[in-house]
């Protein structure tokens, strides 16, 4: 009869918890499909504001966007794999 309690709340407890972190998977792959979305609209965005070239010809402002490009590149590098 101890052994059945013990089981009982065993499942019981395992039930939830694989409930609870099944629920908060879901939540953090939503959200990182999102924020792939997000991505590849910001790259799109950069690619129509240099589409003549004008910021990367200029010495400072093409540093930095030559940065942001590679941070965007990088980030839809590592969201276009399947996880």
């Amino acid at each position: 009869m101890v052994l059945e309690i013990i089981f009982g709340c065993l499942a019981v407890t395992f039930g939830y918890t694989t409930f609870n972190l099944t629920r908060k998977v879901e939540r953090l792959e939503s959200w990182v499909e999102e924020y792939a979305d997000r991505v590849v609209q910001t790259k799109t965005t950069l690619d129509q504001l240099d589409s003549e070239g004008k910021f990367e010809a200029d010495d400072e402002i093409g540093v930095v966007f030559e940065g942001i490009k590679q941070t965007i590149e990088e980030l839809n590098t590592i969201t276009e794999k399947d996880i």
